[in-house]
């Protein structure tokens, strides 16, 4: 996918076009990441403001995304945590893996954690590791095989931080 972005200074609304041969599950992907206004603009303070919208029952939530500890599959049901709450996403796992910022990171089949949130990691050598956050009884778990992957991505954020 080429991707492209054409500075117009006398336009008046800012519009997205999006060129493809056949609409696959990518386009429509990229189509309800940018309808649904996962990236939406504060004029008051003129910075981006990362949300999602997620549900709970009939409600709508506007969630900023570092609130969010983690996503995880039950049931083919994604939800979203963070701390104190629980939501419910229509989309799938593959598709906030493609849509999220890269402090998220998928740790399992079935998990896609927030790396900025990541308070510790109990090692398990025979099975999954549990994933901890501070402040919460919740937890996940990383798989052995994406442990490695995981601590070196937890790494690399410790090296930039202290730069």
């Amino acid at each position: 996918m080429k991707i492209r972005i054409e500075v117009e200074k006398q336009i008046e609304e800012e519009e997205v076009v999006i060129r493809c041969k056949r609409i696959d599950e990518r386009i429509a992907g990229l189509q309800e990441l940018l309808s649904k206004g996962m990236l939406q603009q504060d004029s008051r303070e003129h910075k981006t403001v990362r949300q999602m919208v997620l549900h709970k029952g009939e409600t709508d939530y506007y969630v900023d995304l570092e609130e969010l500890l983690f996503f995880e599959t039950q049931s083919k049901i994604i939800y979203a945590h963070s701390k104190q709450n629980m939501w419910v996403t229509d989309y799938k796992l593959y598709e906030l893996e493609e849509m999220l910022p890269r402090s998220f990171m998928r740790i399992s089949k079935s998990t896609i954690v927030n790396l900025n949130a990541v308070y510790a990691i109990t090692k398990n050598i025979s099975a999954s590791s549990k994933v901890e956050f501070e402040g919460t009884h919740k937890h996940a778990y990383v798989s052995r095989s994406y442990y490695k992957a995981l601590t070196q991505r937890l790494a690399e954020r410790r090296q930039q931080k202290n730069k």
